[in-house]
This record gives structure tokens, C-alpha cells and sequence, in this order.
């Protein structure tokens, strides 16, 4: 019988039993493509007793994280728990007891993979995390290896299904905000709560792993500047399909000679592009280098099946580590610590929505106050009116201009005595194909 790789899982929910049933139905597949096979030799549960689709006897089953973590027989540690603790100490664990470790945990390797990738350097270990961005999407891999001959200038992503689908809805008239997150949380896109998702916390995480491969730099959470789609209201999806445009929820990591933009945040982009293109609970990825020019990842980026995916292609390659007596073959090379380019600093286009006094004289107050701030106005569109309340709605499309002196345009806009209230401002990104 073939030597078995033994694996210590920790945790056996919704994918961490995708993984175990990959597992078992290639198994044959992966013992010819290994020549070893991979056998789950424990696995940590909260509850023992619990029902599962994949069954285990109790032999495997435990409550105690060292029973997964530090048994003989496990070479690889797999975490799915998700969250930052206890799993990254339960990985730091693994490390210091000889285990390889294969994670698909975002947080964890956002806040603390370059310290855990070098604890691992220091025992000739490997540190596997292809599942933590994008689910199956194929990302991590091609940043270490196929990209790496790529100065990578700037990327622009789709990193969260469920927010795509919920601007997939709006945008398709399905109704505002809470009846399209409602819908979400119906069909299981969505968590109970779904701020993490909602907020933008989800695709900072995965933007921060990403610019860390990308730029070579150690990169925080807390660099990325972040806004969520709560604001978002049906009129606006509604006038930037009338101008070409779709709204996502994007990340975006640009080279800068100052430093490195790192933002999450609802944007305009061309309906034409192939990122405006992506809807429902697809994400994608574009990636500008400057051999390779523009390269384009799309797929479903989450899911027990897609994730157990990367998993498994993780422990495949480690597999062929063990076989040849090596690690780390392909190294995460990080340099530098990052310098974040704040976001004051960022220039782009911008979409402005406003409600004003319908009478004359209102637009010139507003361009001269874009004016004294150095704003552009590409053009502005009166789309409806409130006869009986005296207001017009006008929507405001900019040139570049710089992130600080439109926010204070923006508040002082707000103030005029002409305006009654600003709707909306929504950045717009421009995605040369």
C-alpha cells in the first residue's frame, strides 16, 4: 500500500466536508497523480455526535486541537475554521510541531501570513493559501509562478460574490438594497449578517493578500481603504446604465512612484468592459503587467466545491514536496514593508448626484465652487423633477481630479443654499481594454 499523507483538518463544516468528500471520491486519482495517498487522520469538530455527510468514525473525530495538530501520523495541518482566532495560533502550532500547514483562511494570512510564512521558512516547512482569495479561482499560483517574471502596475477586482449579486440584482431593477440583500440571504449567498460582505471587509483582506503578492510588500488590512454598497440607491444604477456604465464593488491596487493605491470602494465602469461584464456571484480579476499587458481572471469565487478545489490543488503540490524532499520550490518573496498612497491623494473621475432648488442660478454656484477646487466638470444632466416640493435631481460627471479636493467640493456643495441634499458619490474607474 501506498505511504499515506496524514492530514490533521480543523474543522468539518460546509468545507471542510467538501474537502473530506474531494478526497474520498479522487482518491484513486490522486494516489496514481501522487503516489502516495492523502488520509484525513483526525479531525476537529466542536460536536462529536453531530450527523455529517461525511462520515467519520471516532477514531478521527476530536475536540482537542492537539489531537489534529500535533498527532504523529498528521504531516499536513488543513485549517477551515475561519477567523482569526484561535486559528492562527493553531496554525503557528502546526509550524512549531513539524506540520506543513494548507489554509483557505483570508483574515489570517491578510493579518499575519508573512509572519507565518517566514515562522515556516525557519523550520523547512511550506505555507499553502491558494483558497484564501477567490475560492477555485486560480490566483495565488499565478502570482507566485506565472506572473513572476511581471513589474505588476496595477490590478482592478471583483473579490466578493455576494456583493456582485447584489448589485447584479439592483442594477437589473430587482428592487433596492434590502430586497436584493434579502434575496441573497434567501438563496445562501449572504450571511445572517452580512456586514462583513456588505462593508467591504471581505475584499480588503483578499486586496491586501493580492498587493502583497503583487508588489512584493507586506501589506495590512488596515492600509486599504474601504466603503461599502449599503449607500447605494436603485437611481443610481439606473443613470449610469443610461451613461454606459455598471456599478461593482471593486478592489483596486495601483504601482505609484509615492506608494501604492489599496482601496475598496463601489465604482463606475464602463458596461463594455469585461469587468462590467461580471455578474451575479462571479468574481474576476485583472491584472496589468508589463510584459504580460492585461490578463484576466473569472470564476465563481466562493463555495465549498470551488474551495475545496484549491485546497485539494494545495495539497497536491505539497504532495510532490514531500516526494522530492523539498519546500518552498516556490517562494513568497516579501521585501519591503508597503507605503500606502492615502486616499486623499488618489485621483479619479467622479459620479455626483444631487437634489437642488429648481430655479436659476443653481448650476453656476455649483461649477464655481468645482471650479475654486480644481474640479473638471465633464458634464452635468437634470433627470427628474419634484414639482411640488420645487426641486430638480442633476446628475454630475467630473474630469480627474484629486480624491481631497473633491470631498471638500462635496461639503461644500452640500452647504449651498440651493442644494437640498447630495444623493450620491460614486467614483468612476476607467479600465482601458
Amino acid at each position: 500500500m501506498a505511504y499515506a499523507i496524514g492530514i490533521g483538518l480543523l474543522g468539518l463544516g460546509t468545507v471542510g466536508s467538501a474537502v473530506a468528500r474531494t478526497l474520498r471520491l479522487r482518491a484513486a486519482y490522486l494516489e496514481r497523480r501522487l503516489g502516495r495517498t492523502l488520509a484525513i487522520r483526525r479531525a476537529l469538530v466542536r460536536d462529536l455526535t453531530r450527523l455529517r455527510d461525511v462520515p467519520f468514525g471516532l477514531e478521527v473525530l476530536t475536540t482537542d486541537p492537539a489531537d489534529a495538530i500535533e498527532a504523529r501520523d498528521v504531516d499536513v495541518v488543513v485549517e477551515v475554521m475561519g477567523g482569526v482566532e484561535p486559528a492562527h495560533q493553531y496554525l503557528r502550532r502546526a509550524l512549531d510541531a513539524g506540520k506543513h500547514v494548507v489554509t483557505a483562511n483570508k483574515e489570517v494570512i491578510a493579518t499575519h501570513g508573512v509572519a507565518l510564512m517566514r515562522h515556516a521558512a525557519e523550520r523547512n516547512l511550506d505555507v499553502y493559501f491558494e483558497a484564501s482569495v477567490g475560492g477555485g479561482l486560480p490566483l495565488i499560483g499565478p502570482f507566485r509562478q506565472d506572473l513572476a517574471a511581471n513589474d505588476v502596475r496595477e490590478m482592478h477586482a471583483i473579490l466578493n460574490g455576494t456583493t456582485n449579486y447584489i448589485l447584479t440584482q439592483m442594477a437589473a431593477g430587482q428592487g433596492d438594497y434590502a430586497t436584493a440583500l434579502a434575496e441573497a440571504q434567501r438563496l445562501g449567498y449572504a450571511e445572517p449578517d452580512p456586514t462583513n460582505d456588505v462593508e467591504g471587509h471581505d475584499s480588503a483582506y483578499k486586496l491586501a493578500i493580492l498587493g502583497m503578492l503583487a508588489f512584493e510588500s507586506e501589506i495590512r488590512p488596515d492600509q486599504v481603504y474601504r466603503e461599502g454598497i449599503t449607500k447605494l440607491a436603485s437611481a443610481d444604477f439606473k443613470y449610469a446604465a443610461e451613461l454606459g456604465y455598471a456599478i461593482k464593488l471593486l478592489a483596486i491596487a495601483k504601482q505609484r512612484p509615492e506608494g501604492i493605491e489599496l482601496r475598496v470602494h463601489p465604482a463606475l465602469v464602463g458596461r463594455d468592459s469585461v469587468v462590467g461584464q461580471v455578474d451575479g456571484v462571479y468574481n474576476v480579476v485583472r491584472i496589468n503587467g508589463d510584459l504580460v499587458g492585461n490578463a484576466l481572471f473569472i470564476g465563481r469565487g466562493a463555495g465549498p466545491e470551488p474551495t475545496s478545489s484549491a485546497i485539494v490543488a494545495d495539497l497536491i503540490d505539497l504532495g510532490h514536496n514531500l516526494r522530492a524532499g523539498a519546500h518552498a520550490r516556490v517562494p513568497v518573496l516579501i521585501e519591503t514593508q508597503a507605503t500606502a498612497l492615502p486616499m486623499s491623494a488618489v485621483r479619479s473621475r467622479f459620479y455626483l448626484r444631487l437634489w437642488v432648488t429648481d430655479r436659476p442660478g443653481v448650476l453656476a454656484k455649483i461649477t464655481a465652487v468645482c471650479g475654486e477646487e480644481q474640479i473638471s466638470i465633464a458634464s452635468i444632466i437634470q433627470k427628474e423633477a419634484d414639482v411640488r416640493a420645487g426641486q430638480a435631481e442633476i446628475v454630475l460627471l467630473t474630469h480627474s481630479a484629486v480624491e481631497a479636493a473633491m470631498q471638500t467640493a462635496v461639503r461644500r456643495i452640500g452647504a449651498l443654499d440651493v442644494v437640498a441634499r447630495v444623493a450620491s458619490f460614486i467614483r468612476i474607474e476607467d479600465l482601458p481594454e
